[in-house]
């Protein structure tokens, strides 16, 4: 009877393990939509195409099924089937609001604007999903709704920090709302997901310029360059700014990088002061010339600058190669030619032209850059290093060069070489904030702080906001204990930026440390006044609190702060300190335990009396005592 019993139990756990229903369990097709609504969350794609095999065999006609369907249509980029079958899942379960979301997506694809921002919105009623607040961010944008637009590209933000076109969105909106400080607090937070963002350097380099500091705006578009070395817009706008500084030689060199080199600017201003008839005659006039000398270079060279000039470049291109084909001896058209690939992204054809151009003339230093530039930004480090050499020997007063081949030889551990380039840079351009930061941190590599700190407060001098070089000085300062300086680079940049909570936080680590107690307090509360969910601040808060003896106040902060990331070990280990202290757990004593006590109690009882009667022996003892100390 007993292993009748034992067996009848393990059958019905058998029953229940495997989910058989016994007519009482949930409605297949419900169940089925839950674990759709959990799809997202399932990163591992084996796992999640078997949970999309379940869901299809358990409610194979209901919304989950056609929602699978519609995720299956999308990964092969059937959109429009994909749409159709978020529809359907939304027929079956209006409610569903992964479907919405992702219908809203689709839709914003296709440029069907009104029917996304509903979809879009009713699965942000219930799923706050960056990429919906995103996509709707840029719909409103596009009907200049900028607060709005401004909010859900904020909350896009939260997540996507690596998504720099986010943050650029963002500074543009505050751009037209007329609040650059905001504007420029987000390009830098694109620049921080992706240093080359162009849009960034361009939009801080517009700003800094508005506001009359031109060498800040060089230093950015510098930086640009760096990263985007073939961007017409960044050459264009440092034109401009050489332009300005009355530097005519940099100033024709990146008007023709930009694609607005001194010989098609005259074409330009000549095409601007004569009418568009005049402009079509000069052509058709060429053109004639062309038919009747067919083996004239000078002619194909000029009816490309004109079409160049007029911005038809497919027309330049035949032109230019006309002339090359006659085997020109002019090396500008070789030049212009290979610039107008590269405007039609043709980087071999580009190539191979500004060869012929550096083969009809070894003086053409722009060919010579044109190939370093290509070179660096395919990666081909020591071919570019070949060409800018190349260059300085023709035109070695170029520190923007001398800068790019440090940054070469640094890349590539050329320690010496790199320091060489360096200290160039620095000959030509001594406030360059770039090279004194770079150049400083091969002298910490070297074990050189000395040098590594003059450089670094040189570059903190020339630009006050150069936070990489502020935090590289503080980690010298750090290692050298000399903590007076830290104080005083870390209130700076609290003075700098005030609405950093970062800094803030840095600030009261400090002080801590000083045992400034309030002053620490005081930088503490302030990063968690800019930033409520700031874990490692409301820590740190709680941490001080404990050391002052203010345990409630600590228990405060600490349980904000792993309520703000659960993760962080120090806060639970605090917290569970603090729990100790508030309730301490009193010592169990077991049964047995008890009774043995008892009776070792007993014992020591009869042990005292038996002292008592042999109190002879104990008077003899202790005479011996001082015997047997002697």
């Amino acid at each position: 009877m007993k292993i009748l019993q034992t067996y009848l139990l393990l059958l019905s756990a058998a029953l229940l393990l495997t989910g058989f229903s016994w007519g009482f369990n949930a409605d297949p097709c419900k169940k089925a939509l839950e674990i759709a609504d959990t799809l997202a969350t399932i990163s591992d794609e084996t796992q999640r195409r078997q949970a999309e095999s379940g869901i299809t065999s358990q409610c194979p006609d209901g919304a989950a099924a056609h929602f699978v369907g519609a995720l299956q249509q999308e990964r092969v980029s059937n959109f429009d089937a994909a749409i159709e079958e978020y529809r359907r899942t939304l027929q079956q379960a209006p409610s569903f609001a992964r479907a919405s979301g992702n219908l809203g997506l689709l839709y914003a694809r296709k440029g069907m604007n009104d029917e996304a921002s509903v979809e879009l919105a009713r699965g942000l009623s219930a799923i706050p999903d960056p990429l919906y607040h995103k996509a709707l961010a840029q719909i409103l944008a596009a009907q200049k709704v900028y607060p709005l637009a401004a909010y859900h590209y904020s909350e896009a933000g939260r997540e996507l920090t690596g998504d720099a076109s986010i943050f650029v969105a963002l500074a543009e909106i505050y751009m037209v709302s007329n609040q650059p400080d905001k504007a420029l607090e987000e390009y830098r937070r694109a620049l921080a997901a992706d240093p080359g963002t162009v849009k960034a350097h361009l939009g801080i380099a517009t700003i800094s310029m508005q506001r009359g500091d031109t060498d800040k705006a060089l230093e950015q578009l510098k930086r640009g360059e760096a990263a985007a070395p073939q961007n017409r817009d960044i050459h264009l706008m440092l034109a401009a700014l050489y332009e300005k500084k009355g530097d005519a030689r940099l100033t024709e060199y990146h008007s023709l990088l930009g694609g607005k080199g001194k010989l098609v600017q005259n074409v330009q201003k000549a095409a601007e002061t004569a009418d568009a008839g005049a402009a079509g005659k000069e052509i058709e006039s060429l053109r004639s010339t062309v038919r009747e000398h067919p083996g004239d270079p000078l002619s194909y060279e000029k009816l490309g600058d004109l079409y160049r000039a007029a911005g038809k470049d497919a027309e330049a291109i035949d032109a230019y190669r006309e002339a090359v084909h006659l085997n020109s001896t002019n090396s500008d058209v070789y030049l212009n030619l290979g610039l107008l690939y590269e405007k039609k992204s043709q980087m071999d054809e580009a190539i191979v032209v500004y060869r012929r151009a550096v083969k009809v003339n070894p003086a053409s230093a722009e060919a010579r850059l044109r190939l370093g530039d290509i070179r660096f930004s395919r990666g081909l480090y020591k071919e570019a290093v070949e060409e800018y050499s190349e260059f300085l020997r023709l035109r070695p007063a170029s520190p923007d060069i001398h800068l790019k081949l440090a940054r070469i030889f640094a890349k590539s551990k050329e320690a010496g070489l790199a320091l060489s380039s360096y200290n160039s840079v620095l000959a030509y351009s001594p406030n360059d904030g770039d090279a004194n930061r770079e150049i400083a941190a091969l002298y910490v590599q070297k074990g050189d702080n000395e040098k590594a700190l003059a450089h670094y407060k040189k570059a903190l001098a020339i630009h006050k906001n150069d936070s990489e070089a502020r935090t590289a000085l503080i980690s010298i300062y750090v290692k050298t204990k000399q903590y007076d300086e830290i104080t005083s680079l870390l209130k700076e940049a609290v003075e700098l930026n005030p609405d950093d909570p970062v800094n803030h936080y840095k600030l009261g680590l400090i002080y801590d440390f000083k045992k400034e107690y309030d002053n620490s307090v005081g930088s503490y509360k302030k990063a968690i006044e800019l930033k409520p969910d700031y874990a490692r601040a409301l820590t740190a808060l709680g941490r001080l609190y404990m050391k002052t003896g203010r345990l409630s106040e600590a228990k405060e902060a600490l349980e904000a702060a792993k309520k703000a990331d659960p993760t962080m070990e120090e806060t639970a280990v605090l917290l569970n300190n603090i729990r100790d202290e508030f309730n301490p757990e009193p010592h169990k004593i077991s049964k047995g335990k008890t009774l043995k006590s008892k009776k070792t109690k007993g014992k020591k009882v009869k042990g005292k009396k038996s002292k008592k009667r042999s109190g002879k022996i104990s008077k003899k003892s202790k005479s011996k005592a001082p015997t047997k100390k002697k």
